[in-house]
């Protein structure tokens, strides 16, 4: 005669785990999608006159379509465009279009994004006076 199986010792675990396990799996996923739409890519990174602060040069690439998601920056950004064009979203600022050959300058600590309303991958490069040691980017809270 077969016995009946013995009770799961925790119950509840077996509803919250497979949840738990898929909400993990989309943020995962939510993530990755988010870095690899920009990349940047550091030039150059030296000592400024200021003390605590360093300039970094990167090259920034945002994928067709894509956004750069709501971030700041420990510090100044200074940009040029090489190619393609961006709708600029400043916090505090009516949107604006940027396209190549035109630069903008965002002040440390604005919240900002991008997104690429060009036809191809926007391409910038980017002049950043930060806080030497912190992130380069922060996503804004």
């Amino acid at each position: 005669m077969r016995q009946p199986p013995l009770p799961h010792p925790y119950p509840k675990i077996r509803l919250v785990l497979p949840i738990l396990l898929l909400a993990a799996s989309a943020a995962t996923a939510t993530a990755l999608a988010q870095s690899s739409a920009i990349r940047r890519t550091v030039i150059q990174k030296g000592d400024v006159s200021v003390p605590g602060r360093e300039a970094v040069v990167a090259r920034v690439e945002l994928d067709k379509g894509a956004t750069a998601g709501r971030h700041s920056h420990p510090g100044d950004e200074i940009g040029y465009v090489m190619e393609g064009e961006a709708d600029l979203i400043v916090d505090g600022e009516d949107p604006r279009r940027i396209k190549a050959g035109e630069s903008y300058i965002i002040p440390a600590g604005t919240v900002h994004d991008a997104v690429n309303a060009g036809a191809g991958t926007l391409k910038l490069v980017g002049v950043f006076v930060v806080e030497k040691g912190k992130p380069l980017a922060a996503p804004a809270k």
